[in-house]
């Protein structure tokens, strides 16, 4: 039992590495089988099928990005909301760029996956959007935010460039630091109407 355990694991580890570098579209069992030291027909032994497999990475990489972005924002409960909105998009590109091939695989392949699948996911995507609109709400309430500004047009855009980020990131050799530090940049300077006050002590320049 504990090696079919490590086994399934070893497995899902690789699914998660192929989605993450190679995308939904070109990612064959075969490979992912390869990557995991196994013959494809015993893949089959653990899922029923290549979407099975890609369903379980894709909700553990949910899981994983929620729950990062979300103790990194706990640390920091008693800094303003315009400071965690940038805590936030540090958490966010660092798992997905760094720290774990489940998560690029979920923030590279969401979009891609079929509907089924995607519909199946929903329920931790939405709590995850719930958890940036609780943000940008929280901005506002403190009058931080550019007065007009469509809350839900601004989280939709930046989830969308954090999600895509995977997509260019090794094409163009910068450093994970200068990912962040452009990122908060921009959404400090395109978000907040007071930057200074807004941000404090946070990343933002």
């Amino acid at each position: 039992m504990h090696d079919a355990v490590n086994t399934r694991d070893r497995i899902l580890h690789a699914a998660a590495r192929v989605l993450s570098e190679r995308g939904y579209a070109a990612s064959r069992l075969s490979d992912i089988a390869n990557l995991a030291g196994l013959r494809t027909p015993g893949m089959y032994h653990y899922f029923a099928s290549r979407d099975d497999l890609v369903l379980e990475v894709m909700r553990a990489g949910q899981q994983r990005v929620w729950t990062h972005v979300r103790e990194a924002l706990d640390a920091c409960a008693d800094q303003s909301a315009a400071a965690r909105l940038l805590v936030a998009v540090e958490a966010h590109l660092r798992i997905e760029l760094e720290l774990s091939d489940f998560a690029t695989a979920v923030t590279r392949n969401l979009g891609h996956v079929p509907p089924a699948m995607r519909k199946e996911l929903s329920v931790d995507s939405d709590a995850y959007h719930d958890m940036w609109r609780g943000l940008l709400t929280d901005a506002e309430s403190e009058g931080l935010l550019e007065p007009g500004l469509d809350l839900g047009v601004a989280r939709m855009m930046i989830i969308g460039a954090l999600n895509w980020t995977p997509e260019w990131w090794h094409r163009d050799g910068s450093t994970i630091d200068v990912v962040v530090s452009t990122a908060q940049a921009m959404i400090t300077r395109g978000l907040f109407s007071e930057i200074d006050s807004a941000v404090g002590g946070s990343r933002a320049n």
